[in-house]
């Protein structure tokens, strides 16, 4: 059974995290127009959620996390973290306040293959707060690779290279971790299993979650499951 957070079991109440407001991002169509992948009129997470958003390929769900963690620039719009300015800043200010702030799980894992799990961790944290080889060990202990640090991924089962990818996004004790399809290259069995994982080490670090799938056993963990399509209204129609 899924986990409930933390602070809804306490009936803590829930602090505000995320506050998007008329988000919207373009590209460039084959034509030359501008094609709207997103619009986002209003969108709010509070700290300790959980949150599945669903979506089919080309709803706009990766673009819509990398503009929340900086990764992209929004054409137009409001994104704070924590009450912080994501949009309105310098590059390097994103980078940091990415870095302080957001845990990125990656479809595709994004581990140095040249580096060991130890090493990928602290890599990650080296962005952050600063490395530490004890809770570099420790959040990979918990993630049941304590025998596995030195291994480089080449070494390593796909679900073994997520379990990395979990701890190195936990790494910096981040308020938001942002996951994209990151059980899309697992076995239906190990992707219920590793989304489990997912929440249950976001919720011991008190991380709030939004993750974004097409996979229904996956979304069927979430007690708070919603469509994208009903977030995002862009139509995907050339606009100029």
């Amino acid at each position: 059974m899924a986990s409930t957070p933390r602070a809804a079991r306490d009936n803590l109440p829930l602090v505000q995290l995320l506050e998007i407001i008329n988000l919207a991002k373009n590209y460039r169509s084959p034509e030359g127009g501008l094609q709207r992948v997103l619009d986002v009129p209003e969108f709010t997470l509070k700290a300790g959620q959980q949150l599945a958003l669903r979506g089919a390929s080309g709803t706009g769900k990766t673009t819509f996390l990398n503009c929340i963690a900086g990764i992209l620039h929004p054409d137009e719009g409001v994104i704070r973290l924590n009450g912080q300015d994501m949009v309105g800043v310098s590059e390097s200010r994103r980078d940091w306040l990415r870095a302080q702030n957001i845990g990125f799980i990656f479809q595709t894992f994004n581990l140095l293959q040249g580096y060991s799990c130890m090493e990928n961790v602290l890599l990650g944290m080296s962005f952050g707060h600063g490395t530490n080889r004890d809770t570099a060990a420790q959040l990979l202990k918990r993630v049941g690779l304590k025998d596995r640090l030195s291994y480089r991924p080449g070494q390593l089962s796909v679900g073994q290279q997520q379990r990395v990818a979990v701890a190195r996004a936990l790494a910096n004790q981040p308020k938001l971790v942002l996951a994209d399809e990151p059980t899309g290259n697992l076995d239906p069995q190990n992707a219920i299993e590793s989304m489990q994982l997912i929440r249950d080490v976001c919720e011991e670090n008190k991380a709030t979650l939004l993750l974004v799938s097409h996979d229904q056993s996956v979304l069927n963990q979430f007690e708070d499951c919603r469509d994208l399509a009903q977030i995002n209204k862009a139509s995907r129609e050339v606009i100029v």
